[in-house]
């Protein structure tokens, strides 16, 4: 017969079994793990012995088989690459641009992608279209053109950007030219050219100047010869030489000249003096 003692011993020794037991078997679980999450902007790619599922999961918490499942995540956010592309303009002029494009992985393609190209699909299609894209639009117009037209040579890359990369499952939301470059011989001409336009336009705003000045005393001699010649009819519908008198008789201050000649030369008239 087993006496209290004992029996008592038994139970410790149960319970630290049943404890070892259940914490053993909490270790198990964390080390193969069976639960995960997906967080917004994700998606999960579900292999089983490395073979894709056909669906992707969606946010969440999610079980998995251990040693069976494993998880591959994928970011469907917008993200941004950008890339140092060269090309050669209309004129053969070599050209370097800096494109910058937002896209997103459609959350539809993702399994598909993973399968065929796998999780770096920006090296493996992005830049190489945006590569041939820069080509095929560059060569389209001059190195001037592009400078020029900037706004209008990005619509053009973005349209064929969307049509090439949305086939593969990649959404383009956005692209930004960055920058142009051109050989320094270029850039060079381009600023010698720039600097003949602006002396031109000096040149031509001081020729303007001149002949509005020159157009202003033309304008001026013409009034005045217009107000001389009115004058000088006033003068003869008023009786000629006799009119001329008698305004100088009106404005005369009452001094006799020493010395005056009259009109047509012939009598001259001196001031004599006065004895008292």
């Amino acid at each position: 017969m087993k006496n209290e003692q004992q029996i008592k011993e038994e139970k410790q020794k149960q319970i630290i079994i049943y404890f070892g037991i259940i914490f053993g078997c909490f270790g198990l679980l964390l080390i193969l793990n069976p639960f995960y999450t997906v967080s917004a902007g994700e998606r999960a790619i579900v292999l089983e012995w490395g073979k894709p599922q056909d669906v992707a999961m969606t946010e969440g918490l999610h079980f998995k088989i251990p040693l069976y499942q494993s998880i591959v995540k994928t970011d469907i956010r917008t993200q941004k690459y950008e890339a140092d592309l060269s090309a050669a303009s209309k004129d053969l002029q070599t050209v370097s641009t800096k494109i910058a494009i937002n896209y997103r992985l459609n959350s539809e393609s993702v399994v598909s992608m993973y399968k065929s190209v796998g999780l770096d699909y920006a090296i493996k299609i992005i830049q190489p279209t945006e590569q041939e894209v820069n080509k095929a639009a560059t060569a389209q117009y001059t190195a001037e053109e592009l400078v020029t037209k900037r706004e209008e040579v990005r619509e053009k890359m973005k349209l064929l950007l969307l049509e090439k990369l949305s086939a593969r499952g990649i959404i383009v939301e956005e692209i930004n030219i960055v920058d142009f470059d051109f050989s320094p011989s270029f850039n060079a001409a381009i600023e010698a050219k720039v600097t003949a336009e602006q002396e031109a336009l000096t040149q031509k705003n001081k020729l303007e100047q001149i002949k509005y000045e020159a157009d202003q005393r033309v304008a001026q001699a013409e009034g005045e010869a217009k107000a001389i010649k009115a004058q000088a009819e006033a003068i003869k519908a008023q009786g000629g030489s006799e009119y001329i008198a008698l305004q100088w008789i009106k404005q005369w201050d009452g001094k006799l000249p020493t010395m005056m000649l009259d009109g047509d030369s012939s009598t001259m008239m001196v001031q004599l003096p006065i004895s008292g």
